[in-house]
């Protein structure tokens, strides 16, 4: 049996080094999306746990609401992983789309920390809360100076 758990435990380590190498250089943005992605999650757990969940009827906890939320958070790696690989076709070397996505999403976590600290009764400084929004301004500012929308008239219009 463990040496069942060991081919496992090789083969989970091979396939996570695999992904992390799709991301190219860890960055310290990639690092608080993680932190903040794990913050959120337990956070939500903690409000549900106190029975204060709005997203059960009872508002405790729910295994099915906790496994939509892992599934989110992995689908944000997904989009970030995306965003990576479309740097790395661009190949000017540099990591704008995964910055501008991962700021993106750190923003998103952070007003769902604050959602849940809020549902807790936990007071916030304002300050968290323009800091979050002013991530949120410039991802959506990097995105848009990068990548010219699709309502954005071509050349010459």
């Amino acid at each position: 049996m463990e040496k069942h758990f060991d081919t496992i435990l090789k083969w989970l380590a091979a396939a996570a080094g695999a992904v992390l190498g799709f991301f190219g250089e860890w960055s310290a943005v990639l690092t608080i999306l993680v932190i903040c992605n794990a913050v959120d999650y337990l956070s939500g757990y903690l409000v549900a746990w106190a029975g204060k969940s709005p997203k059960t009827e009872s508002g405790g906890v729910s295994s099915k609401v906790g496994f939509v939320g892992l599934a989110k958070k992995a689908f944000i790696w997904l989009v970030v992983l995306l965003a990576t690989l479309l740097d790395k076709a661009v190949g000017n070397g540099t990591a704008i789309f995964q910055t501008a996505a991962a700021l993106f999403y750190i923003a998103n976590e952070g007003v769902s920390i604050l959602e849940n600290a809020a549902l807790m009764g936990i007071p916030l400084p304002g300050f968290i809360r323009q800091a979050l929004d002013a991530i949120a301004a410039q991802s959506e500012k990097t995105v848009h100076g990068a990548i010219p929308s699709h309502n954005d008239p071509p050349d010459g219009e």
